[in-house]
């Protein structure tokens, strides 16, 4: 296996993948550097994207030259902080053209989904993610062995398949939200 760190090799294969690119996300939090500032300011109610701005042109390239990017996040109830975050950042990252859907953690637990991120390019490179004990990002293993991959390949199908559109998700837990207040 090889391992890739955070930085300019991680981001090369979001630039070099061919048809597709799909992440499975099983995480209440990510600790990310640069989303610090953006999610300080959603909890305290002055949202602010412009930290996304090179990740969105990047999905906006591979999506114009015929690529499709997709994920599938998998969420707890209540959702936390970070999670509500994350939705509304996907609304635009939605129209920059990921395809994200959401998983409610029952729902991936009874599909018997794993319980760790992935990535998976052109259905035959997979990317396992790593994080630390702070839930920072670490680096990623490059899988080779291809009764592995097939077996990542079945759990994106399964977590597609059982998975509803961001816009409609966001629609039920604001409904939800709403009703609670």
């Amino acid at each position: 296996m090889t391992f890739i760190k955070p930085g300019p090799d991680f981001v090369q294969l979001f630039r070099t993948f061919e048809h597709t690119a799909f992440r499975l996300e099983t995480r209440d939090r990510y600790n990310s550097p640069r989303e610090t500032e953006s999610f300080r300011k959603f909890v305290a109610g002055e949202p602010d994207a412009s930290y996304h701005e090179n990740w969105l042109e990047l999905v906006r390239e591979a999506t114009a030259a015929g690529r499709l990017f997709s994920r599938v996040r998998v969420v707890s109830f209540p959702l936390t902080d970070y999670t509500r975050f994350s939705l509304w950042i996907s609304g635009y990252t939605n129209k920059a053209g990921d395809d994200i859907r959401y998983l409610t953690r029952d729902e991936a637990e009874a599909a018997n989904l794993p319980r760790y991120d992935y990535w998976l390019f052109d259905s035959c490179k997979l990317v396992m993610m790593r994080f630390g004990d702070d839930d920072r990002f670490v680096g990623a293993e490059v899988v080779e062995d291809p009764a592995i991959i097939v077996e990542h390949n079945y759990w994106r199908d399964v977590a597609r398949h059982h998975a509803i559109p961001r816009d409609d998700f966001a629609l039920r837990y604001e409904q939800r939200y709403h009703q609670r207040r």
